[in-house]
């Protein structure tokens, strides 16, 4: 199997070396470093999940994937501590269309419960949580696992510059095809594994890690501003300028990096006030808060 293996991939190289051809290989588990790290370390959890639909009041996570791995300072990733991947039957039958997408049927997830207690004791000394898409997974478990809303979270989808990097889309699959990858889409484990690739290798343009940027991005706190009281005809203008609405507050707000503050609020006086504005409602988020049900401007 080895020859055959070796065989093939020399075919594959041949093929690329044409530049008439794109061979995608599959992504591999990750191979732990053979030297011992000489920075400080710590430990981080990728985790997905599979769901019965969108809304984090009414549907359930079906099914839970998580990487336990050892990282540096540096964002260099050096082993994988533990791996859980569990099924878990719903309180309802699994609509068709989470069926198609997932591959996940009522049949394999019949008798099958998430063990609530392994999942505490793998998050329990993570530094960081990390999520391709953390918005979402993040609000999916904090119920169901309340220790995910005392930790820190990153999101490996809009907080790495993949577009900066040369890449033009952000889905976890369009970044393993330009890295020549590919993976089983859309089952937990199988994205953790490939998102675990992705963070360990250095970016295109710039050669650093991508976790390390991924870090460096997630520790910054960033503000929310509040347009509260914005005139109704400057609607456009504010979307314009990336502003989204809140249904709850009636109010359009935006997130920035703090030291883009005193921009914002000269953008706020001079385009939409038309005066200076020094006392807008402003709240100041920190990865052990981004992403969590607590921020969400219309939970």
């Amino acid at each position: 199997m080895i020859a055959v293996t070796e065989a093939l991939d020399s075919i594959a190289s041949v093929l690329d070396g044409t530049g008439e051809y794109r061979v995608l290989r599959r992504v591999k588990p990750f191979v732990e470093c053979i030297d011992p790290p000489n920075e400080p370390t710590f430990i981080g959890l990728i985790l997905d999940t599979e769901t019965t639909g969108v809304d984090h009041a009414r549907d359930e996570v079906i099914e839970l994937g998580v990487i336990k791995f050892e990282y540096g300072a540096s964002g260099r990733v050096y082993r994988v501590i533990e791996t859980l991947n569990q099924l878990h039957q719903p309180s309802k039958p699994i609509p068709p269309e989470i069926t198609r997408l997932t591959g996940i049927t009522d049949a394999d997830v019949a008798g099958q419960r998430i063990d609530d207690a392994a999942v505490l004791a793998m998050a329990t000394d993570a530094a960081v949580v990390i999520a391709h898409n953390a918005s979402f997974d993040r609000q999916m478990c904090e119920g169901r696992w309340p220790i995910f809303a005392e930790k820190n979270w990153a999101c490996s989808c809009h907080q790495v510059p993949w577009r900066n990097e040369g890449h033009e889309g952000m889905k976890l699959g369009y970044l393993l095809t330009d890295y020549g990858f590919f993976h089983k889409g859309h089952r937990a484990i199988d994205d953790c594994h490939a998102l675990l690739a992705l963070l360990a290798a250095p970016l295109k343009t710039s050669g650093r890690l991508a976790l390390a940027c991924l870090l460096e991005t997630a520790r910054k706190p960033t503000l929310r501003f509040w347009a509260a009281g914005s005139p109704i005809e400057t609607k456009d203008i504010l979307k314009a300028r990336s502003y989204r609405w809140s249904g709850r507050r009636r109010c359009w707000y935006i997130d920035i990096e703090e030291e883009r503050s005193d921009i914002e609020r000269a953008f706020l006086s001079q385009e939409i006030f038309k005066r200076e504005v020094l006392d807008l409602p402003t709240e100041r988020i920190t990865a052990r808060d981004r992403f969590s049900l607590r921020t969400n401007p219309d939970a």
